[in-house]
């Protein structure tokens, strides 16, 4: 198996309200933030409900190697914060239906893709493991235009 420690990049973190968290990180951790995304569509594949599309919001700090996500998803998505923020995922650059097919082979489970696996999962996927960490690998082919991102850029 190819060794992902190296290829770490952020973790996630569900909030209730995306720009209250931004300030409240931004200055406990003197963090800067990209522009906030907001889609009224994202792609999403679960086991429950197949292939759909939802609104979803969310930004990362600029400052790397290490990111920090936040997400403000809404209820019934795999991005609903429930009751109290969170620390959602680790995400990591990797080919994804290669990770992802792998530790499914290894007991965990594939709780959504951007796309079904019958159609090679799309550039994300968030896979549990058995004692519950979830982990987001992330396409190779986001790498570039995520860093014009967090270097102030726009993310289409």
């Amino acid at each position: 198996m190819y060794d992902y420690s190296n290829e770490v990049f952020h973790v996630g973190h569900l909030v209730a309200d995306l720009p209250a968290a931004m300030d409240e990180l931004g200055a406990g951790l003197g963090l800067e933030w990209t522009e906030v995304v907001h889609r009224e569509d994202q792609r999403v594949w679960t086991p429950e409900h197949g292939q759909r599309r939802v609104p979803l919001t969310f930004c990362y700090s600029t400052a790397g190697p290490q990111h920090v996500e936040l997400i403000q998803g809404v209820e019934g998505t795999p991005w609903w914060f429930g009751d109290t923020q969170n620390l959602h995922h680790a995400g990591v650059w990797a080919d994804v239906p290669a990770l992802t097919e792998d530790l499914v082979a290894r007991g965990w489970t594939l709780v959504c893709s951007q796309v079904s696996p019958e159609e090679g999962y799309g550039s994300f996927s968030y896979v549990r493991s058995p004692s519950g960490f979830l982990l987001e690998p992330v396409t190779y082919a986001n790498r570039e235009r995520m860093a014009r991102w967090f270097a102030g850029g726009g993310l289409s």
